[in-house]
């Protein structure tokens, strides 16, 4: 039976990304991407819940992102999602959950004067409400 691992997200950039190469010389990108729900309470308050998730982009990609991203730009971002489980300071078990990417697209406008990006689109271009 097949199976399949895929995750879409469109959010904002956390933090300005940060780069680094393996020792094999390959490009290697890590950024955080906030997304956002709004909901109503059956009081009928509104409350806001925001969820976080690192990205890791590689090789051209990886370039890419370190030319175009910078904190609170809008991203949509594809790949496959995986836990990383590392031991605390405190000696307790701890699991993140990681996006690895396959695609990295920038959303929004681009500022004056700044070159033309690859993949860059709209977020009315995207095939989903």
């Amino acid at each position: 039976m097949a199976s399949l691992n895929k995750i879409i997200l469109v959010g904002n950039v956390g933090s300005d990304p940060e780069m680094r190469y393996t020792p094999n010389g390959k490009a290697v990108k890590s950024f955080s991407v906030a997304t956002n729900r709004r909901y109503n309470t059956a009081s009928g308050e509104t409350r806001e819940e925001t969820d976080w998730f690192r990205i890791n982009a590689w090789g051209k990609q990886a370039e890419q992102c370190n030319q175009f991203l910078t904190k609170g730009r809008q991203v949509y971002v594809e790949g496959r999602l995986h836990a990383r489980t590392w031991e605390g300071q405190d000696g307790q078990t701890r699991t993140s959950l990681e996006v690895t990417s396959d695609r990295v697209l920038f959303l929004g406008k681009r500022t004056a004067g700044a070159p033309s990006e690859e993949g860059e689109l709209e977020p009315e271009d995207l095939p989903f409400d």
